[in-house]
């Protein structure tokens, strides 16, 4: 047949052919009927009240100490468990409670009797771990275990641990007094060093802020400095900057009037030249061909008054002679006028002037005369050896008109002859 148990039981099975005898904890086996037994052993937790009444410790105080044992069986443990079975076989778990406790309490009173009444009260943690130390020991060889054991309680009948309550009460008190006084003392110093501190901290506080104001100062003007340094050279830049663009603009603007003023030069050369060439055509050689005209009309002239003069009287004949010079003068003057304007357009300033003096001597001469015009009579008186008469007039006119030139270049510092000159040089080629 087939039997089970449960984890908290071990099966023993003995008989033929089971030597020793099979021991399982927590399973099943196979038993064969009138041959074979099995047998079964609780492996539950025993909880233990161990309990030592007046005990007298090592000072013969006598005390009564309770302790809460946990043990069992350990059924994991073969060899353990075989023991249990041979000392506990066939008992029942308060059997073998009793025979734990009994062990238990053995081993407390001969301990506690090794101890005094302030070392098991005031260390119980030790006299546990003492306890659980023997009695394992000791136990082990029955095949039970300790599981944990605690120290309940410890009182005594003669009032000793009262005593040592108020003793230790008193000692507290005195202590908490002490200490109640200390602590005011420390407080007051406490507080009176963190007054010392909360101003002492305080004044650190004010000198820092102090500090931290005279960096925020110095950093600030160091800034506003460099602040202004920098906007000083952003508007020095700027007013470079702006200087540049002005310079490059006045660049441009004289590149653009260098341009305009070469194009006008330009305009201006094809325009001397087209008026040179104009003057070309329509001046220079109608004026060679009047000049032409003129002189051979003014020899023709002078031709016929000198044939006249020599029928004519000597008055009329000076007079055919001045009126033959005046007129050879005013052609030869109106041929170089005509010459000179057209040399003006090759030399502008010097041929300005000459075509102006030109244009002015008719006038001068004109002007000169024009006193003579108006008297009504003249009276002129020779010594014999100089030209009288209408001859004489004209001379002096004419001297007066060699002044002019004179007179010209001392107001102006031109030399109006050196300007004929080269005025008469220009033009003899063309001609």
């Amino acid at each position: 047949m087939f039997y089970t148990c449960g984890p908290n039981e071990a099966m023993v099975v003995s008989g033929c052919g089971r030597s020793p005898p099979l021991m399982i904890a927590g399973g099943r086996v196979f038993v064969l009927p009138c041959i074979q037994k099995i047998q079964r052993i609780s492996l539950n937790t025993l909880t233990l009240n161990v309990k030592s009444d007046k005990v007298y410790t090592r000072h013969g105080v006598p005390i009564s100490v309770t302790g809460i044992a946990q043990v069992k069986i350990q059924g994991q443990n073969k060899e353990m468990l075989a023991t249990a079975c041979q000392m506990f076989m066939g008992k029942s778990e308060r059997e073998i409670s009793e025979i734990a406790l009994e062990t238990l309490e053995g081993h407390q009173r001969a301990i506690i009797a090794h101890l005094t009444v302030e070392e098991i009260y005031q260390d119980r943690k030790k006299f546990s771990e003492q306890v659980f130390k023997v009695a394992s020991s000791d136990l082990v060889n029955m095949g039970i275990g300790v599981v944990s054991y605690t120290l309940k309680d410890v009182h005594d009948d003669q009032d000793y641990l009262n005593s040592l309550g108020k003793a230790r009460t008193a000692q507290v008190q005195k202590d908490a007094r002490i200490g109640e006084a200390q602590y005011k003392r420390d407080s007051v110093i406490k507080e009176a060093r963190a007054m010392q501190e909360k101003v002492s901290a305080q004044y650190k506080n004010e000198i820092e802020m102090a500090k931290a104001q005279r960096d925020y100062e110095l950093k600030k003007a160091a800034y506003d400095k460099e602040v202004n340094a920098k906007k000083a050279e952003s508007e020095m830049a700027y007013q470079l900057q702006v200087a540049k663009t002005k310079q490059c603009i006045e660049e441009e603007k004289m590149q653009v009037m260098v341009v305009e003023r070469t194009q006008q030069i330009m305009l201006q050369e094809q325009e001397i030249i087209r008026k040179e060439k104009e003057l070309e055509a329509k001046v220079m050689k109608p004026a060679d061909a009047e000049r032409y005209r003129l002189e051979k009309l003014a020899e023709a002239q002078r031709a016929q008054l000198i044939m006249e003069a020599e029928a004519e009287a000597e008055s009329i004949k000076m007079k055919g002679e001045a009126e033959a010079f005046a007129t050879e003068a005013k052609g030869r003057a109106e041929a170089e006028q005509m010459a000179k304007k057209a040399e003006a357009f090759k030399q502008y300033k010097e041929g300005a002037m000459v075509d102006l003096l030109l244009e002015k001597l008719p006038l001068m001469a004109e002007a000169i005369s024009q006193p003579l015009s108006h008297a009504q009579k003249i009276t002129m008186v020779s010594s014999g050896g100089s030209e009288v008469g209408a001859a004489k007039l004209a001379g002096e006119v004419l001297d007066i008109m060699t002044r002019v030139p004179s007179a010209l270049e001392k107001l102006t510092g031109i030399d109006i002859s050196q300007v004929f000159c080269r005025a008469a040089g220009h033009l003899l080629p063309s001609s």
